[in-house]
């Protein structure tokens, strides 16, 4: 049976790679120079006070660094009337639970924070064997200040903004939305509340600095399983929503 995609030499394979390598190079050279033009975003002054609960007790923002002097939140997707964390965050965050420790020894804290209770965080977090520093916002704006929660006032109220741009809520649902939705134990208009993202602060002299936040597609480059995929042979090859929790497979 022939293959169904396109073969040849080894000399036509070792051209065609000699080819695809110089984009791959001009593609790293150009994340390095996002990356440079991020670092150089203007940064702004936290003045509010947010409180977390976590293992270590209540938090505050500035607690949360842990004496570094840079913060990485992952805004992980689990509502207060979630019975289960995002099944894709619960992806992205078995990609970085192992990274976490490499990032506190080279003085950038990465938290998780979620608006659920700290009781079902770590209900939750039992199950998944996860060991990265998680944190409740519970009862804080925290997650609404920084674009991935929204108040049942604004949402009555209209069109809310979401990754920088105007987005109507809520948004349309899929059967296979639906589906997450539902292993999240809520319904698609209660999930939909929440949003992924993730954002950056800076501590310099006593204050802390909002730096950089990404959402939506802008968190691809933390979602460590599609990088692995891209170099698959069928690529990310997907139909619909594949992923599971992993002790779902």
């Amino acid at each position: 049976m022939a293959p169904r995609h396109k073969t040849g030499t080894r000399e036509e394979w070792r051209a065609a790679r000699l080819k695809l390598l110089r984009a791959e190079k001009e593609h790293t050279h150009l994340g390095d120079e996002l990356a440079r033009q991020r670092q150089e975003l203007p940064w702004v002054r936290v003045e509010k006070e947010y409180r977390f609960e976590s293992d270590d007790g209540r938090l505050s923002l500035a607690d949360l660094f842990r004496d570094r002097s840079q913060l990485i939140v992952y805004h992980f997707m689990f509502g207060p009337d979630f019975a289960a964390g995002c099944p894709s965050c619960s992806a992205i965050a078995d990609g970085f639970n192992g990274v976490s420790v490499h990032l506190a020894n080279h003085d950038v804290m990465l938290w998780a924070v979620s608006r659920a209770p700290f009781a079902k965080l770590k209900a939750y977090e039992k199950r998944m064997g996860w060991s990265f520093p998680w944190a409740s916002s519970y009862g804080s704006d925290f997650n609404h200040d920084f674009g991935v929660a929204h108040t049942e006032e604004e949402l009555a109220a209209g069109p809310v903004e979401y990754n920088y741009r105007e987005a109507k809520w809520p948004p349309p649902v899929s059967e296979q939305f639906a589906a997450i939705a539902a292993g999240a134990g809520t319904d698609w208009q209660t999930f939909s509340r929440e949003r992924p993202g993730m954002s950056v602060f800076a501590r310099d002299d006593g204050a802390v600095y909002h730096t950089y936040s990404a959402y939506s597609r802008g968190l691809d480059g933390v979602w460590g399983m599609y990088h692995w995929l891209d170099r698959a042979p069928l690529g990310r090859n997907e139909n619909g929503i594949w992923w599971r929790r992993h002790d779902e497979y």
